[in-house]
């Protein structure tokens, strides 16, 4: 059985081969002009899970809703794993007003699901009906289900029983971060914004089904606290930025109290009562900052607050200090007493070098967190806080954006090879090909059918209409007609380039702690992190990572560990040896059916010709260095052998809790779900090629250097020869016939036309011609 790095994952794109979705715009109006000096905030991105989407069969199983915030802008779309939803996608547009980067929350109870959002000037309540509600039955077998968002046109936004006016100053200099909303136990919404004067400003909204106005109640630092009634404006107080004004706020609702945690830019923890409305807690945080001398003078305006809550750990909060070259993290458990008192119980500081963090979240064991690096990629890592004495953090290995040059080979269409990359899978998705066709264009207008197949319809004559409006000459050779050709699609695919950049940025993180699913929120898609194998894990991960045997889950043998950790060095340092030009030249062998051990054999001539920086003889070194190479191979090859990984008994679990006999036909039965496992299919199968191209590319070089580095002699080299290459060749083979299967658009057979083929086969039968089975249900054609 292939072994699952626990600590390992890999991002996989959550777009798949679908038209570009379709949202719904609602406008609202709350009645405000835009405020003068033109505030622009972040984007930002959240996400909700509801509270039964790890339990099986329920109706909002794997189903989660996410976000995207930009300027007057939210766009929401609820998704699921197990069944394709309707009316999915929403967009939000308020008047004159900006939404505040944190302003979205979403919340359930029993018969709702409520949207809270707070913008620079006013504060929102959406109440739609609960999915258990919509779908009473407890086994729903539909495929398709209606949204939450179904009805969403029918509300009426502007009933001052759904939204309120945020009085006079609170909102137009909101601090981005500084704010959060909540649903408490009676059912009031409430709002929470960090004064640019320091303390904060919480409006209420009362229960949606009861009567009632908006009320506002600001908690000051000096314990002074006045209920306001009315909107009577508060003065501005203090100095223009006060040590506790609030950069980062989040909330816990208790049954009868609200506690309102605020990080400051004086760099202090305060705990608010919203009951009491007093201060119940101030706690320094440079106190668990080593060598902070000079941290005090700085502002700390990244400094940033998360909290999560388990029945074992209790309230953990995640204090985040945005300190240049020395950003921490620091996890601290509220701890309280019978007379009401509470104190912070420290239990780890966990360190980072990167600065533009851009969000985090925090788990009752982890600590999960994105940024982004100088070239705008994204970065994540996680760490647990609690057995984690060494503070290595653990990989995430994000899909890296697509290919800036296009190596169109002489032998191939420059029209195809295009067409390929931009409509294969993990590399662009259907809005950022729409956007870039109308540059293209020079023109806005909408494309009427999205679907994929037309789009790639739309853009051949795009291209091909804008190069022939461009040949002026009647006459050309053929090779004048390709590099235009070669220009033009270079040309449209810059513009795509640009397009999926904007969409890949990075704007938030989101974990699920009813089932573990992690989701990278990018600005035009989500992205799924899954767990990856051992052995991709190697291949994939930095040096620093694999520092010694610990780290190679492969085998429990040290020395087999340690040989397979250097083999897998010398395979990556093959890797960067390997020219584009070389690289092509393999996978058209390999296209071509020809032998692969061949194809080797003329990469591993061009490397020996072409060793300028000694490359070879590093490898060399390297490769002594491996006590027992083939036991070292085997493990890998058998690691990569997936006919060794399917070793489920027939009566025992699929997975904790299921059971075989169980139908899970709506189990992971969405289009996102199958697109999803698709394109993990499809970077597994890359991975692995590559992996296994390099592996025999080594091999060769073991042929070539003989017993200089086998220290084994002949019989190893037998070995290799006969066995160990031959199931190299046979994998690279089988792993690049995979990638090119989920690389493939599939598409159903009519029923009429599995009729004919099955009248086919009972004539062939008839005659004696061996019979062929098929199930109708399940025919598919590439």
């Amino acid at each position: 059985m292939a072994a699952v790095l626990e600590h390992s994952l890999v991002e996989i794109c959550g777009f798949g081969r679908e038209a570009e979705r379709r949202f719904r715009e609602v406008i609202v109006s709350p009645g405000v002009s835009a405020p003068s000096g033109g505030l622009k905030f972040p984007d930002s991105a959240g996400a909700f899970h509801y509270e039964e989407s790890g339990k099986l069969l329920s109706v909002t199983s794997n189903r989660f809703v996410h976000w995207w915030t930009s300027a007057d802008t939210v766009q929401l779309v609820e998704e699921s794993l197990d069944t394709n939803l309707l009316n999915n996608a929403i967009r939000l547009k308020f008047s004159c007003c900006s939404v505040l980067p944190g302003g979205v929350t979403i919340q359930e109870t029993l018969n709702n699901v409520v949207i809270l959002i707070c913008t620079n000037q006013s504060v929102h309540r959406l109440v739609l009906p609960h999915p258990a509600r919509m779908y009473r039955s407890e086994l729903v077998t539909e495929r398709h289900m209606q949204s939450i968002f179904t009805d969403v046109m029918k509300l009426d936004l502007q009933d001052p029983a759904s939204c309120a006016l945020i009085p006079g100053w609170a909102g137009h200099a909101a601090v981005p971060g500084a704010v959060a909303a909540w649903l408490s136990f009676h059912g009031d919404a409430h709002f929470a914004l960090g004064s640019p004067a320091g303390g904060i400003t919480v409006v209420t909204l009362p229960p949606h089904d009861s009567q009632g106005s908006a009320s506002v109640v600001e908690l000051k630092r000096s314990s002074v606290m006045r209920r306001i009634s009315g909107w009577m404006p508060t003065a501005i107080r203090g100095e223009q930025s006060p040590p506790d004004r609030v950069l980062s706020l989040a909330v816990r609702e208790e049954e009868e109290d609200s506690l309102i945690f605020a990080l400051c830019q004086d760099h202090r923890l305060r705990m608010w009562s919203l009951t009491e409305q007093s201060c119940l807690l101030e706690a320094d945080m440079l106190e668990y900052m080593p060598a902070c001398k000079g941290v005090r003078r700085l502002s700390g305006q990244g400094h940033r607050l998360r909290l999560a809550f388990s029945p074992r750990t209790g309230l953990c909060l995640c204090v985040y200090l945005a300190v240049p070259q020395r950003g921490q993290f620091i996890v601290l458990q509220l701890v309280g007493t019978d007379n009401s008192r509470y104190s912070l119980e420290h239990i780890s500081s966990l360190f980072s070098t990167q600065e533009a963090l851009v969000d985090f979240t925090l788990t009752p064991t982890d600590v999960w967190a994105l940024w982004e690096d100088e070239s705008n990629s994204a970065l994540v890592k996680y760490i647990n806080f609690e057995h984690n004495t060494a503070g290595q953090w653990n990989q995430v290995f994000v899909q890296p954006p697509p290919e800036e040059e296009v190596s169109v080979g002489v032998d191939l269409d420059p029209r195809e090879t295009y067409l390929e990359l931009l409509f294969s899978p993990l590399r662009f998705t259907a809005s950022a090909i729409v956007r870039a066709l109308q540059i293209f264009r020079r023109g806005s207008e909408r494309i009427p059918d999205a679907s994929w197949e037309n789009l790639k319809k739309e853009v051949t004559q795009a291209v091909e209409s804008e190069l022939q409006s461009s040949v002026t000459e009647f006459e050309f050779s053929q090779e004048e007609y390709r590099q235009l050709q070669v220009e033009f699609w270079s040309r449209f695919y810059s513009c795509c380039l640009q397009y999926q950049e904007v969409e890949s940025t990075p704007l938030g993180l989101t974990v699920c702690q009813q089932t573990g699913m992690a989701c990278l929120l990018r600005k035009g898609f989500v992205s799924f992190l899954l767990p990856c194998f051992a052995v991709d894990h190697l291949y994939l991960s930095y040096d620093q990572y694999l520092q010694s045997e610990e780290d190679t889950p492969i085998s429990d043998d040290p020395d087999v560990a340690r040989d397979v950790l250097q083999l897998v060095r010398t395979l990556r340092l093959v890797s960067d040896t390997v020219s584009a030009e070389m690289a092509y030249e393999m996978e058209k062998a390999l296209e071509y059916l020809q032998t692969p051990e061949r194809a080797a054999e003329l990469v591993l001539e061009n490397m020996v010709c072409n060793d300028k920086d000694g490359v070879i003889e590093d490898i060399q070194n390297k490769l002594q260095d491996i006590r027992n190479p083939s036991v070292a191979m085997m493990a890998l090859l058998r690691e990569l052998d997936l006919e060794t990984d399917s070793e489920l008994g027939g009566d025992g679990p699929v997975a904790p809790g299921l059971s075989v006999r169980m139908s899970l036909s709506q189990l992971y039965g969405s289009n996102c779900a199958v697109s999803v496992v698709c394109q993990a299919v499809c970077h597994m199968a890359m991975t692995r090629a590559q992996f296994c191209r390099d592996l025999l590319i080594l091999q060769k070089l073991y042929l070539h250097f003989g017993d200089n580095v086998f220290l084994g002699g002949g019989a190893q080299l037998l070995q290799l020869q006969q066995d160990l290459i031959p199931r190299t060749s046979h994998l690279l083979s089988s792993y690049h016939l995979l990638k090119g299967v989920s690389q493939s658009l599939a598409s159903s057979v009519p029923m009429d036309a599995i009729d004919v083929n099955l009248q086919h086969l009972t004539a062939l039968e008839l005659s004696d011609t061996p019979s062929v089975s098929t199930g109708r249900s399940d025919i598919r054609t590439a």
